[in-house]
Parts: structure tokens; sequence; C-alpha cells
């Protein structure tokens, strides 16, 4: 069988089975088995594949059918072009967290060459990492409260190479002091917290039912981590600081008026790829 035939046999599998992208998920499957570019599939389809692989993709393809994410099963995700580790511990990087990054870094490039950036609930690390690749004069932040998803972020952070970031484990601000002074104070305080309803039908479908529900779901009605950190970042940013959240499509507005109720200045919205508000952010009064 040549590597052509056998995507076409693994994209009808899984085409079969309801994958909206199946023919992406064969090849991305494919060149992990092999080892190779997507670019290399194109150019030498025709080759035969060997016993082995073609064991090996039909075992993956087989559990991708089944529902498990590309990402844990690749062991990978590329996220603001960097190549980040993921498993079952974490979160699976999404390109609407993007947003979150652009937002951050554009207001790093109006702060100066200089500062500290606080990830909270960093899963991965892909927002710290991110971040810390494009502004390699600040010090970054992350914490998770999970050891698992902290050593994760590490090993990322050692293979990327970024030593401007560091991880810790702490339950949002527990491992921060609260002592008075900079060491302790933070430019931009950035999370992607949980914010899912516990009653939200989405659970049940794709991707999110093998990702941790610790990461996704919030209480009161997926508000409840958004306006717990809205409330204790404050105590954390220095004067002039922002504070940015990542949040659900329909939630913005309640998130501003958090913002707003808990004296942030500058609040606004900022809209992902698809033109949703899904980031909003709000500003420390500069005294």
């Amino acid at each position: 069988m040549t590597l052509d035939a056998l995507l076409i046999e693994s994209a009808r599998r899984l085409a079969d089975a309801g994958s909206p992208s199946a023919r992406l998920d064969a090849e991305v499957l494919l060149c992990h088995v092999l080892g190779v570019e997507r670019a290399w599939l194109y150019t030498w389809g025709d080759r035969e594949a060997d016993d082995t692989a073609v064991g090996r993709l039909r075992v993956l393809v087989a559990r991708r059918a089944a529902g498990e994410p590309v990402a844990y099963l690749t062991g990978e995700r590329e996220f603001w072009g960097l190549r980040l580790a993921t498993d079952p511990s974490t979160l699976i990087p999404r390109p609407d967290t993007e947003t979150l990054v652009e937002a951050a870094l554009a207001l790093a490039l109006a702060q100066g060459p200089g500062g500290r950036l606080l990830d909270l609930g960093t899963g991965s690390g892909a927002i710290a990492l991110a971040f810390a690749s494009e502004r390699p004069a600040w010090r970054v932040l992350g914490l998770d409260i999970r050891p698992e998803a902290v050593a994760l972020a590490q090993r990322n952070a050692e293979r990327l190479a970024l030593a401007n970031a560091e991880f810790g484990e702490s339950d949002w601000f527990a491992a921060l002091t609260d002592e008075p002074g900079d060491t302790q104070r933070f430019a931009i305080i950035v999370s992607n917290p949980p914010y899912i309803a516990e009653d939200d039908p989405h659970l049940a479908a794709g991707d999110v039912r093998f990702e941790p529900r610790s990461a996704l779901v919030a209480d009161d009605a997926g508000l409840a981590d958004l306006c717990y950190l809205v409330q204790r970042a404050r105590q954390h940013l220095q004067p002039g600081g922002w504070l940015l959240l990542e949040h659900g499509w329909g939630q913005a507005a309640a998130v501003r008026e958090a913002l707003v109720a808990a004296g942030y200045d500058e609040v606004a919205s900022r809209r992902d790829l698809g033109g949703h508000e899904r980031v909003s952010l709000g500003k420390k009064a500069p005294r």
C-alpha cells in the first residue's frame, strides 16, 4: 500500500466517524508515525508504506475515530509558531487564545522594553512561552495548581530554550506573598481560566471530552473564576498594570461589568479570529 492510499483509507475512516477535519487529521497522524513534515508527504506519497507504519497509523486512527484529540495522540500542538508538548493533564492550546497573546504583546510594547508578566493557570505554558518568545527582555512567570502541568510547561520552556520564562505550582495567587515591593507585582497579568458552565452541552462533544474538566468548568454559569481573578489581581498589579482574561464568546459584557465594578480603568474587549469577543482587559489606576 502506498502512503497516498494509506492516507485515503485513514481519512475515509475518520470522515465516517464524523471528523470535520478527516484528511488533515490523517496527514498529521501519518507525519507523526513517519517523523516527517506534511510537505514530505505531498512529494513522496507514491512510496510504499511499511507494515510497521501501517499498523501504528491504524491504531492512532482508531483512537482518533473514538474521539481522542490529535494533540494528545501526537503529544504536541503548534501555538504561536511554537511546537509545544501536550498531554491530558492540560488543555490543548487553541488559535483563539492567540488573541490574548496579541493583546498582551501590544500592551508590553507600550510599557517599555522590560517588565514582569504573570500567567495564571498556565497549563502547557502556551501563553507564557508565546509572550516570552516575543519579549525576551521581560520576565515571565507561569503558575498552575497541577504539578504535572507545571512540569510540562517547564519542559516546553527548556525545549524552546526560553530562559526568561519560569513556572511554579500555585492555586491562583496563593504562592505569591502579599509583601509590598516589585518582586510580587506585575506589569501584566493574563489568564485563560475555566469559564464553561457545568451544564454546557459542548462538554459532551469534541476534544473537550478528553481534556481535564477542572481546567474547563467554573461555577456561576462559568463566571466564578473570572470574577475571582478580577478581584484578586489588583493586589499583584503594579500601578498602571493590566489584567487580561480570556472568556467565552458570550461572557464579555459580564466580565467588563466586573472589571468596572472592581475599579479598573480603560476596560475593553478584543475579538478572536471568528469575530467573537474573546478577551477582556482593564488597567489598574496609576496611583
